[in-house]
C-alpha cells in the first residue's frame, strides 16, 4: 500500500547547497499539495526566518531544522555524517540559541575548511601534485565566490565549470571520501552535545542506510557503508538521538524495514523527506512523512519545548 506523504522535512535552499531561495521551495512545498515542509540546510540557520515567513503567507507549517556535519576520523572511517535537528520557530526568536547555534557550526565549516580542502587538492591532483589532474591550480577565491556556505557540492561545480573535468568518476577521485586529497567537514560529535542539552531540539540521524544504495545516485553520495553506521550507531544513542530518517529516497525496501527495527527497539521516532536541492536531479516531494509521523514528531517538539521552559 502507499504511504500518504503530507510532510517533507529534509530539504535545502540557497542557504547551503539548494537551487531555490527558501521562499521558492516552500511554494513548490504548497503546490504539491504538501501540509508540512521542513527546510534544513547543511550547518546554516540563514534560510529559516525567511521560509517560516513564506509558509505563513502560504498556509503551509514549516518545521524549522538544520543539517549539521559531523566529522569522523577513525581507522575505519574517515568523513562526515549528517544530524538533522528539528525545533519550534519560537526557539529562532532566542538569541542565545542561534548564537550557540551560529558558534558550534562555525568550527566545522568555513575558511579554515575551504582553505584545507584546496591546499589538499592542490598537493595530490594539481599541476605539480602526486598525480596531476588540473591543468591550473584549485584557488580559495574561485571556490568561496559560490557561496556563504561552501559544500563538496560547490566544489565539483567549479572544478567542472572553471577546470573542464566533467567527467563524474574523476570528480569522484577527487572529491570522494577515499581520496588521499579528503579533508571530512563538520563538528566533533561531542562538541554538539551542549547544544543537545542546553535547548529543545530534536535530534534525528540521517539516511543511515543511504550509502548502501546501488550504482550511482546523487542520494548515495559518498556516504559509507551501512556497517560503518552500525559502529557507530551506539556512540549515536549516547549522544541522545531520538530519532532516525527511514524514509529516503536512496533507501532501499530492506533498509527501511532494519531501520524501522532500529526505532522500535531503541525508541525512535521515525521520519522521512526528500533532501530535495534542485529541481530535477533531488527534487522535492519524493519522500517524507504520513500525517501520524507528521503528528508525532510536533508532539516531541512541543513536549520538549515545555519540560525545558522554552515556550
Amino acid at each position: 500500500m502507499d504511504r500518504k506523504i503530507i510532510a517533507d522535512i529534509h530539504n535545502h535552499s540557497t542557504a547551503s547547497d539548494g537551487e531555490l531561495t527558501p521562499a521558492q521551495i516552500v511554494l513548490w512545498a504548497k503546490n504539491l499539495g504538501l501540509k508540512g515542509f521542513g527546510l534544513t540546510d547543511h550547518d546554516t540557520l540563514q534560510g529559516l526566518n525567511e521560509a517560516i515567513t513564506s509558509g505563513d503567507g502560504l498556509g503551509i507549517t514549516v518545521l524549522p531544522g538544520v543539517e549539521v556535519s559531523l566529522k569522523f576520523q577513525r581507522p575505519f572511517f574517515t568523513g562526515t555524517l549528517h544530524l538533522l535537528l528539528y525545533f519550534s520557530p519560537q526557539l529562532l526568536k532566542n538569541t542565545d540559541f542561534t548564537a550557540h547555534v551560529e558558534a558550534t557550526l562555525k568550527k566545522g565549516r568555513g575558511e579554515s575548511l575551504i582553505r584545507s580542502r584546496v591546499s589538499a587538492i592542490n598537493r595530490e591532483f594539481g599541476p605539480h601534485g602526486a598525480v596531476p589532474v588540473l591543468k591550473n591550480e584549485l584557488t580559495f577565491e574561485e571556490i568561496s565566490a559560490r557561496a556563504s556556505n561552501i559544500s563538496r557540492r560547490h566544489f565539483s561545480i567549479v572544478l567542472k565549470e572553471n577546470h573542464g573535468i566533467t567527467d563524474g568518476a574523476t570528480v569522484q577521485r577527487i572529491l570522494a571520501n577515499e581520496s588521499p586529497a579528503y579533508v571530512p567537514s563538520g563538528v566533533e560529535m561531542e562538541g554538539i552535545r551542549p547544544l543537545l542539552e542546553s535547548y529543545p531540539v530534536v535530534p534525528v540521524l540521517a539516511h543511515p542506510a543511504a550509502g548502501e544504495f546501488p550504482g550511482p545516485s546523487h542520494y548515495r553520495e559518498v556516504l559509507p557503508p551501512l556497517t560503518v553506521i552500525e559502529t557507530l550507531y551506539p556512540e549515536f544513542l549516547h549522544l541522545g538521538i531520538e530519532g532516525i530518517e527511514v524514509h529516503y529516497p536512496g533507501h532501499l525496501p530492506e533498509h527501511r524495514a532494519l531501520l524501522r527495527q532500529w526505532a522500535e527497539k531503541d525508541h525512535l521516532i521515525i521520519t522521512g523527506g526528500s533532501d530535495c536541492h534542485d529541481r530535477i536531479s533531488r527534487p522535492l516531494g519524493v519522500e517524507g512523512m504520513t500525517p501520524l509521523e507528521w503528528e508525532i514528531i510536533q508532539d516531541r517538539i512541543k513536549e520538549k519545548s515545555l519540560r525545558m521552559d522554552f515556550n
